[in-house]
């Protein structure tokens, strides 16, 4: 008998162990679902799949309650009552929005309400559970809705059946001329990377200088005269850093991998001041400057400074020069040319003969701006006349 009472105390607490153990999971699984609770009813105009009684019900993302009642409406079949029970407290309005949500991607599906705007509390009539409406489409799963995706997709593709058959067609015949044309495809999209400057990188262009002419040892001196020599002019064809070729039939282009080193209007004023610099004939030479005070200005237009190609290539420079005074009248002129034969028929070649030409033109024009200034330096300057008559004596 002892044995017996032993072994029914033992059944007795393992019962005890095992319904503490269920109920503790409730209360989890709950939430305190034993204490009191709101109830309302949410009603659904959709299948609620999945949805259990002790389903979660969450307020803006929390958990507020579980779901203590599901049941269909005898009037309407598609008509789905949820009865919840929330917390007191929770801040159920008149606008509050209830549905369904889903917890992860293969969660299980919960009440989800969230707060509205107003103020006013859900109104509570006797005897019947406050009743919230739910959107339509909120109890739609995942899988529902990829299912109605994938039939209206098949509605689509059924009512194009015809011009999907003739797209998939015009790309055969295109696929077809494609590949008659394969040899050409290399040629037309070069060309195309030629029209739209794309292609391989450019290889960087040569830059090359003028030289200085050598006008030292030049007789004729004006050192009190002061001398400007401002941007010389020139067509936009020769006033960049381009080397300019002309071709026997006039037709004007440029050297594609040299260049001048600055523009070439640039190039020439500042070589022609380095050159009477260094004659030291004059007693200052200079660009234009606030606040600087000139005798003369020399006056310089580049008229042509390019290679003729083809047979019997040539360089041929020619440069006009204007003297003017400090009141802009031009007190003498004189224009300076210059041709040479080019060596080598390459863009070193071409640079060295314009060097060469230039070097003479420029020593030319350096020995005429300094022999000009120094007569007219020297020249008295012309009394005014009083238009009277001599009287005799």
């Amino acid at each position: 008998m002892e044995i017996r009472a032993r072994y029914a105390q033992m059944g007795a607490f393992t019962l005890a162990v095992i319904a503490a153990g269920f109920a503790f999971v409730y209360w989890l699984n709950t939430a305190s679902g034993l204490g009191k609770r709101d109830s309302y009813q949410v009603r659904f105009e959709a299948p609620v799949s999945g949805l259990l009684r002790g389903s979660a019900v969450l307020f803006n993302g929390i958990r507020v309650g579980e779901v203590t009642a599901l049941a269909l409406d005898p009037a309407n079949p598609k008509r789905v009552s949820v009865t919840i029970g929330v917390e007191p407290g929770t801040p159920v309005r008149a606008d509050t929005t209830a549905g369904m949500d889903f917890q992860g991607l293969t969660g299980s599906p919960v009440v989800a309400l969230v707060g509205g705007t107003s103020g006013e509390p859900i109104k509570r009539t006797d005897g019947q559970i406050p009743l919230l409406i739910a959107d339509p489409l909120s109890a739609q799963s995942m899988s529902q809705a990829a299912r109605d995706a994938l039939r209206r997709f098949d509605a689509v593709l059924a009512d194009n059946t015809q011009p999907l058959k003739s797209m998939i067609g015009n790309l055969d015949r295109f696929a077809a001329a494609l590949g008659r044309n394969a040899d050409r495809l290399d040629g037309i999209v070069a060309g195309v990377e030629r029209m739209t400057g794309g292609g391989a990188a450019k290889a960087k262009a040569a830059v090359f200088d003028l030289v200085v002419p050598d006008a030292t040892g030049l007789s004729g001196r004006a050192p009190a005269v002061q001398l400007i020599v401002p941007d010389p002019s020139a067509l936009s064809a020769l006033d960049n850093e381009r080397i300019q070729l002309v071709a026997a039939d006039g037709a004007l282009s440029s050297l594609a991998e040299a260049q001048w080193a600055d523009a070439l209007s640039k190039l020439v004023q500042v070589k022609i001041i380095r050159a009477l610099e260094d004659t030291a004939a004059f007693g200052g030479v200079s660009r234009p400057l606030e606040g600087f005070q000139s005798d003369y200005q020399l006056l310089l237009d580049i008229r042509k400074f390019q290679v003729t190609t083809g047979e019997g290539a040539r360089g041929d420079i020619e440069l006009a020069a204007k003297l003017s005074d400090s009141k802009g009248r031009i007190v003498s002129s004189r224009t300076f040319r210059g041709s040479q034969p080019v060596g080598i028929s390459t863009p070193a070649g071409y640079v060295a003969a314009l060097n060469d030409i230039f070097a003479q033109v420029g020593k030319d024009l350096i020995a005429w701006t300094v022999s000009t200034a120094g007569e007219l330096a020297s020249s008295p300057a012309p009394q005014p006349s009083t238009g009277g008559k001599k009287g005799r004596t």
